[in-house]
């Protein structure tokens, strides 16, 4: 039996995935509510934690955070059958990953870090990317019961933090790329644009195209021969808010980004590459 423990939104997906492989599922939710559709549709819902590992032989954590996370490694261990693989799909901090990894290696359990990109339907469909970092044994063990369940599985590194370290840096890249996307729209409206006219741009114009290169350039320092002097992209910031204090809703973001710029231009960056941000003015 498989057990999935969390059955919010993605574990939902998850075990509906696995109703959808003929797998015999077993699911809780700490609400039980959460998990009775899943028992309508084949799993077998238990009310107990550890009850729903007992005799599972792979163990999926869909959870909230590491308070979660501890709370329920807590309740199951002494339920936990030999051999039994636990794996952990719930965003962590980068110190849990590891201590958890550490501390259940040290008594026998099988435990691996597996963060997930995934919305819910990614989930359904087996889509998106699973990270899993640490010890390449255990990778190597799971990766023929986690390939059903993704688009792309990926091993990071020998580093039991490195995947948890990376599903939290993605996500703040998600984060203010979305951060970004406010403000385009509140951009727009002050200059009696609608929003939705950006999406006509980004059928000509992929911004996703420059992230892998640009992070590249600003990574390894390489600031000379500027694709875009510093000096130049504040002046468009400089232009945008200009366009903007009229409206009736102020931008949000960009002038912390141009404060950032006015400290590196300060210090005599103005025509290096702006992914001079990316680093340390203590560095430069």
């Amino acid at each position: 039996m498989i057990t999935i423990l969390g059955t919010g939104l993605l574990g939902s997906a998850f075990a509906r995935a696995s109703l959808r492989r003929g797998e015999q599922l077993g699911v809780w939710n700490r609400t039980l509510d959460r998990a009775a559709q899943l028992g309508k549709e084949g799993a077998k819902v238990f009310i107990d934690a550890g009850d729903a590992v007992r005799g599972a032989e792979r163990i999926h954590m869909v959870l909230s955070d590491d308070v979660a996370v501890e709370s329920v490694i807590k309740t199951i261990l002494p339920a936990l059958g030999k051999g039994a693989l636990l794996v952990d799909h719930t965003t962590t901090s980068v110190a849990g990953a590891v201590a958890r990894t550490e501390k259940l290696a040290a008594i026998g359990v099988f435990y691996q870090h597996a963060p997930v990109f995934m919305s819910p339907q990614n989930a359904l469909d087996a889509a998106g990317v699973m990270l899993l970092s640490g010890d390449k044994n255990r990778f190597a063990a799971l990766s023929p019961v986690l390939t059903p369940m993704t688009g792309k599985l990926a091993w990071l590194g020998p580093e039991p933090g490195r995947a948890a370290a990376m599903k939290l840096a993605g996500n703040l890249m998600l984060m203010a790329v979305t951060a970004g996307l406010a403000d385009v729209a509140r951009f727009l409206k002050s200059e009696d644009f609608s929003p939705a006219d950006f999406l006509q741009l980004l059928e000509h114009f992929d911004p996703g195209a420059s992230v892998k290169p640009r992070a590249g350039r600003m990574f390894s320092g390489s600031f000379e021969n500027p694709s875009w002097e510093l000096k130049m992209a504040r002046k468009d910031a400089r232009l945008i808010a200009d366009a903007s204090t009229s409206a009736t809703e102020a931008l949000r973001f960009l002038p912390a980004i141009a404060a950032e710029m006015d400290r590196y231009i300060e210090k005599g960056f103005g025509d290096k590459d702006w992914t001079v941000m990316g680093h340390d003015l203590a560095d430069l």
